[in-house]
């Protein structure tokens, strides 16, 4: 495994129930092999965190996850083409994410969906490319893992257009309290990462005190986004452990209730039979 010269955050106490990472890249986190995935989910198993699912934004990753997801009882995966790779997207491409689909442990097609702060892909092709995800989502009836950088309007404006698939998840969930209420009725699912615990994230954080515990989920987006107060340093499953204690905090929940309820939706969402 590789590693990072900055400090990794200590691994907290452990849960008083356990909790789901439901988004992170152990590949970027470091891992190559099984042993190595092992040693990530050890330290995230001891701060409380009993599952995860990798996440893909390449082939290469989604290749990667899939396999991952079989070598841990503790990993499950997505897969996808994350929409700043889109200005190529063909044939093969699809054809392979069709195939890694199929997998029993690839429980989400993502992540997908429009960024709009990068310009590594022109929009028209992020449209074609997330549209092509939608009907991937429904066809093999996972849900629908979305990326939204800042195009919550167009998100939603295809999603209706083309039929929402019956799961959807905004990853790392980014909007304000309007746009989490109008996501909710939606029935929409949202993932709450890092940067909700940011004080100067007020919006984020009055969105996420008002979703319902049945369409809330927790997740670090490892290595990216690590939580307050060690913003900045590498981030890793264990991680979430921060967060979720700061939601319940700030959500008025008992932490112990919020990570049962967290734990219970992930479980439904992404179909998981442990």
């Amino acid at each position: 495994m590789t590693s990072d010269k900055r400090e990794r955050p200590p691994v907290p106490e452990a849960l008083p129930a356990p909790v789901i990472d439901a988004h992170t890249h152990l590949d970027a986190c470091g891992a190559v092999d099984a042993a190595d995935v092992a040693v990530l989910l050890d330290r995230a198993e001891a701060a409380g965190v009993s599952h995860v699912i990798t996440v893909a934004d390449d082939l290469k990753a989604a290749r990667w996850a899939a396999e991952a997801s079989t070598w841990d009882p503790r990993v499950y995966a997505a897969v996808a083409v994350h929409p700043t790779r889109t200005s190529s997207f063909g044939d093969a491409e699809k054809a392979e994410l069709e195939r890694l689909a199929a997998f029993d442990r690839v429980v989400a097609i993502g992540e997908t969906g429009l960024d709009y702060y990068w310009d590594y892909s022109p929009p028209a092709a992020q449209h074609e490319a997330f549209r092509w995800h939608i009907d991937l989502s429904k066809r093999v009836g996972k849900p629908l893992m979305i990326h939204d950088r800042d195009a919550h309007e167009d998100i939603l404006k295809i999603l209706d257009a083309e039929g929402a698939p019956s799961t959807v998840v905004f990853h790392c969930f980014s909007g304000d309290a309007d746009f989490a209420r109008r996501c909710v009725d939606a029935g929409y699912v949202l993932s709450f990462a890092g940067p909700v615990t940011f004080k100067n994230a007020r919006a984020l954080r009055e969105a996420a005190q008002l979703v319902p515990q049945d369409q809330f989920l927790v997740e670090t987006d490892a290595p990216f986004l690590t939580p307050h107060p060690y913003r900045g340093r590498p981030n890793e499953p264990y991680c979430v452990n921060y967060t979720v204690r700061d939601l319940a905090t700030l959500r008025g929940e008992d932490l112990s209730e919020l990570c049962s309820a967290v734990t219970r939706t992930a479980q439904r969402v992404f179909g998981l039979g442990y």
